[in-house]
């Protein structure tokens, strides 16, 4: 069996968050109005609310607005990227890119790496690790890493009291700089058919069946367990731990299956919650 540290991905030079920034829309649609739509029970959704995006917001928009704030607290000029890499589900168009957008919005333009991630809700957390290794390799001091969505839950859908507005934007630089060093990070990846949406539709589709095992737990399961072992971490090391929020319950029955309790998952990445993309990285901090 191959070591787990020999299957994380380190960077060459310490690498870590030098500023990150967060935007959720101010439009809120209760689970109860979801509910009563659809099943005329206003009980029956556990989840208290979600965020919905305005009739002139979209991902390349919020990521503008995420990016800004990054940019605040890290205090750079933004010429200084060398890279913009969005992630979503949802981006406006089809054929041209979100970054290139918002790379210009935010003044990184022209001397930017730009493109843009598909890959449901690990799209953001995809754009972190090439963000480590962009830096980690030296070929750049900073680089901003971007998860963004907008709601695309079908009418009548589960996914319609889940799939939310919002998102996250990481500025990722020399461990020096840093608030929070990033130790590692690892991807567990299987062609699981639990969500597509195919050329032309206009809402994803989910596998059912497929959204729990062997898609959720599984590949969630696997990727904590060889992230600790490869680290040589224990959950008692941690005093908060995130995990993929895709429902109320999934993350909860995971983060016991590791050993994390209650407090230590609580809070999400940047706050509570933040739209429907979220973003894993390695311990920044033990305690």
């Amino acid at each position: 069996m191959e070591d787990a540290s020999s299957l994380l991905l380190k960077t060459n030079l310490p690498v870590g968050i030098i500023g990150y920034g967060a935007y959720v829309p101010r439009y809120r649609l209760p689970g109860s109005e979801i509910a009563k739509v659809w099943s005329g029970d206003e009980e029956g959704s556990p989840v208290k609310e979600k965020a919905v995006a305005g009739l002139d917001e979209d991902t390349v928009t919020m990521s503008i607005e995420a990016a800004r704030n990054a940019l605040k607290r890290a205090g750079i000029d933004p010429a200084l990227l060398r890279a913009v890499w969005v992630g979503s589900e949802s981006h406006p168009y089809a054929v041209k890119p979100s970054s290139t957008i918002v790379a210009e919005a935010i003044g990184a333009a022209p001397n930017i790496s730009a493109a843009d991630m598909e890959f449901a809700c690990k799209a953001g957390s995809e754009a972190m690790t090439m963000a480590m290794g962009l830096v980690g390799s030296g070929m750049a001091r900073y680089a901003l890493a971007i998860g963004m969505d907008t709601a695309q839950g079908r009418p009548g859908d589960a996914l319609e009291y889940t799939a939310a507005s919002g998102g996250a934007a990481y500025i990722l630089g020399p461990a020096e700089e840093s608030l929070a060093e990033i130790e590692a990070a690892y991807s567990f990846v299987t062609d699981t058919p639990d969500f597509w949406r195919r050329a032309g539709q206009k809402y994803p589709s989910h596998g059912q069946r497929f959204t729990g095992d062997p898609a959720y737990f599984k590949h969630v399961r696997n990727a904590a367990q060889t992230l600790l072992e490869g680290l040589g971490a224990h959950p008692s090391d941690f005093k908060y731990a995130v995990f993929h929020q895709p429902n109320p319950k999934f993350p909860q029955r995971i983060a016991r299956e590791r050993g994390f309790t209650s407090e230590q998952i609580n809070p999400g990445l940047l706050a509570p919650r933040i739209g429907n993309t979220y973003a894993g990285a390695a311990r920044a901090n033990r305690g």
